[in-house]
């Protein structure tokens, strides 16, 4: 069957396909501001927790405009709020892999970036070739949009991996902790108090809610590809399960959080959690025709997920 081409709305169409869906807008010039500003496709993004059935499609009775743009705000702050923590958490991986790599294998590139310093099983030589290569590339392209990199190299000759990290991009290093030898990994997840097999999984979830949140895509309804292990929050938090599995904090947001949880200093998640809470409560005072409850369970947050922030690591 040919799939119905897309054809362009102006915004007054627009208007009248959200008329026609049943949502009620008491301000059309405010809601054209809005519409011409933020992109009817990415608003429409949020209109599934206010649809009476995704067979139906039709808004919920009397829901309003506003609620449906109050959901788009909500998502924007809970962006801001975890992008800049995790940055928090890359300044940090950074640094620490910085370390512990210098003081073991050398600053100078030739010494770092030495294949012999890396996992030697013959499955992953491949892959260690690829990342040392695209480390290259990324230090030749974006050291010189870089002071300090273009520093180092006028007057030394070549990079400190201290350095260097500030332009790796942070997928290449969670890449690179994959490629690590077994004892380096440890080493590492060690300062974190979490295992290498975690750690393993939690670097490349971070990164890609990093570059959701910082190309402005939807993020409260996420899920990422990769899976976490249980945890003591999951239990302590006494999140349900569904055919023995947690329903909450596997694969969403949540999922993230006790990542967060772990990956934080204490007040640096606290304060996390509270700016969170805010947004919640403040959403909570505009929406009229879903609950709150609907939002946390598509975001994959328990009622009780404050408890977080008493709990200890």
């Amino acid at each position: 069957m040919k799939v119905k081409e897309k054809t362009f709305k102006t915004i007054d169409e627009q208007i009248e396909i959200l008329l026609e869906k049943g949502l009620i807008i008491d301000d059309i010039e405010y809601a054209k501001s809005v519409l011409l500003r933020e992109n009817y496709f990415f608003l429409m993004g949020y209109r599934h927790l206010f649809l009476k059935s995704e067979k139906e499609r039709y808004f919920i009775t009397n829901t309003n405009f506003r609620e449906l743009y109050a959901m788009f705000n909500f998502d924007r702050q809970l962006r801001n709020i975890i992008f800049k923590n995790i940055l928090i958490v890359e300044n940090n991986a950074k640094s620490i892999f910085s370390y512990e790599l210098s003081k073991k294998y050398g600053i100078k590139e030739k010494n770092y970036l030495n294949p012999k310093n890396f996992n030697q099983d013959p499955q992953r030589r491949r892959q260690v070739q690829d990342l040392i290569k695209k480390m290259q590339r990324q230090i030749r392209v974006n050291g010189g949009q870089h002071s300090a990199t273009m520093h180092f190299i006028d007057k030394y000759g070549y990079v400190p991996l201290w350095i260097v990290v500030k332009v790796l991009s942070f997928g290449i290093v969670s890449e690179l902790f994959t490629i690590l030898k077994s004892e380096d990994q440890k080493e590492i997840a060690d300062i974190y108090k979490i295992s290498a097999e975690n750690l393993v999984i939690y670097l490349p979830i971070l990164a890609n809610f990093r570059n959701l949140c910082a190309h402005e895509d939807i993020l409260y309804n996420h899920k990422s590809q990769r899976i976490i292990s249980n945890t003591k929050f999951h239990y302590l938090l006494n999140i349900p399960k569904m055919n023995g599995e947690y329903i909450y904090g596997k694969d969403d947001l949540f999922a993230l959080i006790i990542i967060l949880k772990q990956m934080l200093r204490e007040e640096q998640f606290r304060l996390l959690l509270n700016e969170i809470s805010y947004e919640i409560d403040v959403l909570d005072g505009k929406l009229v025709h879903i609950k709150i409850d609907k939002v946390l369970d598509s975001i994959g947050f328990p009622k009780n997920y404050k408890n977080l922030t008493r709990m200890d690591v």
